[in-house]
């Protein structure tokens, strides 16, 4: 039986005003019924809200719904919340808290981020930071099988939330608001995010959460801000709408589509974000392996680089180094040789001297990467033995930084329709499946799909059963278990990424 859906009201600036704001929800109730909750984004309270606040908080009046607000956006207010993690203010009056998750019984996931965009540094205590918006997002985007949140709240708009979409009236969306509120509405994508503090109601069309034809379909988001109550200018202040928690949803309903959804406004913002701190800190494991600094990639600042460190890492005596055996060139564009204008360079991690790390586009997890030839080969058989021997090091090194956080790898190849090896690795929380759990996944999808996936000994290499030029699909696991497909005909392109 499917859950029943939660009714909500959510609500702009109320200031103070809370006979206005409650006396319109008692209204409400009595026509159309309960409801479950009321959100409030903005301020709260207002600099003269003392004597109509005295009578809540000592009980002699009482919210006719339980209520739920975020903290202070101004000096003036900060008194009203006594503990920045939250606390009970008044019966059936509640403050979320700094930063956080707020998860009813029901299952219905609420992110919360209050305060306004830090001008300054330290961060006032009623304003976010960076730090504050990165440790939300690692705490969500660490969960298993994140598809999101059912609602967002944050006082400031999202900045540029008005891109692609119909017009916010007279307010500029790519100037109003806060780039850090859109960093965090691109990664926790909420089906509803609302805010206020501009005096103005808008509604945006619903916008996707996924690239069409590049990754999974996923729900929308809707963003509603909302102004302020009683403003003379009866603008709405008030929001009521029913929402089943995405945890009970049919993910068929989920992700449907609503005939006027527009593309993602941070679309921008997500192509160009910096990389993850678990990324980051993977050079750990990469750089400190180096024995002489790297040259830079993108423009070689040193004209005279001097004798070139051999591949083995000993000093030969005579003063040329070995040339090596240049990699075939592309027939046209390739979005993956790295000296290519098409190659998307804010995703690379590391840069070595045959290979690369880059996150992939699209990826399955935060931390979802490629390992990728400097130069342009098509396939796994098709390298040289220095590029393998690079290859196998930052498979090595991939290994070591998953297993430091919890996690291992599955690596896989589709050697068909691509002009240029790309080795999918994609961790997996090792308290999530084991080795053989991945492995019986993999099986079990192929059967159903017929199409013939075997395993191969551990220490063998792919060269010895596929010659240059042979089409084929390989998984392996950080464990040197190997499974592999000769594809003789049609090949899904998803396969990997589907299981």
């Amino acid at each position: 039986m499917a859950a029943a859906p939660l009714r909500v009201l959510a609500c702009g600036d109320v200031e103070g005003r809370l006979e206005a704001i409650f006396g319109r929800v008692r209204a409400i109730q009595a026509k159309s019924g309960r409801f479950d909750m009321l959100l409030c984004v903005g301020n709260f309270f207002g600099s003269t809200s003392e004597a109509e606040w005295a009578e809540y908080r000592t009980g002699a009046r009482k919210a006719p719904i339980p209520t739920y607000v975020l903290g202070a956006n101004n000096q003036d207010t900060l008194s009203y919340f006594p503990d920045v993690s939250g606390c009970e203010l008044a019966e059936n009056i509640t403050y979320l808290g700094r930063r956080g998750v707020y998860s009813g019984c029901s299952g219905l996931q609420i992110a919360y981020l209050s305060g306004t965009e830090a001008q300054e540094q330290p961060a006032p205590a009623h304003s976010f930071s960076a730090k504050d918006v990165a440790e939300l997002k690692t705490s969500l985007l660490s969960t298993p099988n994140f598809r999101g949140v059912d609602i967002l709240l944050t006082s400031p708009w999202p900045r540029d939330v008005g891109t692609f979409a119909n017009s916010a009236g007279e307010l500029d969306t790519r100037k109003c608001g806060s780039k850090l509120v859109s960093d965090l509405a691109a990664s926790l994508k909420p089906r509803y995010h609302f805010a206020a503090l501009e005096k103005a109601y808008y509604e945006r069309l619903p916008y996707r959460n996924h690239m069409v034809l590049q990754e999974t379909p996923q729900h929308v988001t809707r963003f509603i801000a909302l102004a302020d109550v009683g403003n003379t200018s009866k603008k709405k202040y008030l929001y009521a709408f029913s929402i089943v928690p995405m945890s009970s949803m049919d993910p068929a309903e989920l992700v449907k589509q609503p005939q006027d959804v527009t593309e993602n406004p941070y679309r921008k913002l997500r192509k160009e974000a910096p990389k993850s701190k678990v990324l980051l800190r993977l050079l750990h494991f990469l750089l400190p392996k180096q024995e002489e600094p790297a040259c830079q990639f993108f423009f070689d600042l040193n004209k005279h680089q001097g004798k070139k460190r051999p591949s083995d890492g000993k000093e030969r005596g005579d003063s040329q180094p070995k040339q090596a055996k240049k990699p075939p060139q592309p027939m046209g564009p390739c979005w993956f040789c790295l000296a290519s204008p098409e190659v998307e360079k804010h995703l690379v991690v590391s840069i070595g001297t045959h290979c690369y790390l880059a996150l992939a586009k699209g990826g399955l997890s935060p931390d979802h990467v490629l390992i990728l030839p400097i130069g342009h080969y098509q396939s796994v058989v098709d390298l040289s033995s220095e590029v393998l021997e690079e290859v196998t090091k930052y498979k090595a090194a991939l290994k070591e930084f998953f297993r430091s956080k919890g996690k291992r790898y599955v690596l896989f190849e589709r050697n068909y329709r691509s002009q240029h090896l790309q080795l999918q690795v994609v961790p997996v929380p090792l308290d999530l499946c084991t080795s053989e759990d991945i492995k019986e996944a993999f099986i079990a999808q192929a059967q159903e799909q017929q199409i013939e996936l075997l395993e191969i000994p551990e220490h063998s290499d792919i060269a010895q059963v596929a010659q240059p030029g042979t089409p084929y699909f390989y998984v392996e696991l950080d464990t040197g278990e190997k499974l592999f497909h000769r594809i003789r005909g049609r090949f899904p392109l998803q396969f990997g990424r589907c299981v």
